[in-house]
């Protein structure tokens, strides 16, 4: 951590990992605090999901220890999602819990794993309030919005992803990093549309709406989704970056883009070589290059499959 001149807070850099149930976020952090050990950087991993239970990876601060959501929904006879949103709003009236337990661990790089309830992050403020106040205590934070990869073989799921991401990006308002999760499964769910790079760049929308529109029940809302697709285009904020967390490079490469966006690369908490300031720097290129590097996978997982059915025949 460096001395930041707004207090005598210390800066702390780290990862709010977000997205709906089943994204993979629980994955994500246990995979990015061994990835982040590896590198050198010491990694505490905060539980902000008091349904969250066997967690895989070193849990330095947890949630239920103030609260539980079976505690919640026992005591007060609400069901999950109202009980999810009375313990972050529980949370954000217990700021001194937290900061009590976050100083332990300073001068690390925290890892926040947050509830999987999408409306946290579209709709409530108790979350939202509850990254504003971690700012306040020098926190350097970037959301990790994580997405189910297998949503790109559907182009209405797909436009529903980008509306919530989108959504989720205006709401939250910290430095945003959108992550399609478990590329290493994507070729089980069926061949794509369009490349991949179509769906992390998110480029020309009018063609998914076009795709759409092939299916008798969606060329009825044919209009509805030219105008969703034309809201996200005229904000021209989401793009992907994809993740298999099996694959190290994989996990560089998002590594790269979070500390992009919290301006870790530029802190004092690690004394890095030109070279690797750099790499951070031009983010952007290595997104191309990951982007590219599944495409290929994909595209030979295809392939095979496609000869192993010609040798059928």
């Amino acid at each position: 951590m460096s001395e930041s001149s707004e207090g005598s807070s210390p800066l702390a850099f780290g990862q709010v990992v977000i997205g709906p149930p089943g994204s993979g976020k629980t994955t994500y952090c246990h995979g990015m605090q061994e990835f982040l050990g590896r590198v050198g950087r010491a990694v505490a991993v905060v539980n902000l999901d008091p349904a969250n239970e066997g967690m895989p990876y070193s849990c330095a601060v947890d949630i239920s220890e103030l609260i539980t959501l079976t505690d919640v929904m026992e005591n007060l006879k609400l069901g999950p999602n109202g009980g999810l949103i009375y313990c972050m709003e529980y949370l954000e009236a217990n700021f001194d819990w937290l900061q009590e337990k976050l100083a332990a661990f300073r001068g690390h790089y925290y890892l926040f794993d947050c509830p999987g309830q999408v409306e946290l992050y579209t709709h409530h403020d108790a979350l939202k309030n509850v990254f504003a106040q971690l700012a306040k205590w020098n926190f350097r934070l970037a959301a990790v919005h994580l997405v189910d990869s297998h949503y790109c073989t559907d182009p209405g799921k797909f436009i529903s992803v980008l509306c919530t991401s989108l959504s989720t990006m205006l709401h939250v308002e910290l430095p945003h990093v959108n992550v399609l999760s478990k590329m290493d499964l994507i070729e089980q769910y069926g061949k794509l549309a369009f490349n991949l790079d179509y769906y992390t760049e998110v480029l020309d929308l009018s063609y998914l709406v076009d795709h759409l529109a092939s299916d008798p029940f969606f060329r009825n809302y044919r209009r509805l989704n030219a105008k969703l697709v034309e809201v996200i285009e005229d904000y021209s904020l989401v793009s992907f970056v994809p993740l298999n967390v099996q694959d190290k490079d994989s996990m560089r490469q998002v590594m790269q883009a979070v500390d992009k966006a919290n301006g870790c690369s530029f802190g004092d908490q690690e004394h890095r070589s030109l070279e690797a300031l750099m790499s951070a720097a031009v983010g952007a290129d290595f997104h191309f290059a990951s982007t590219l590097a599944v495409q290929e996978k994909y595209v030979q997982s295809q392939d095979k499959t496609v000869e192993e059915e010609v040798m059928d025949m």
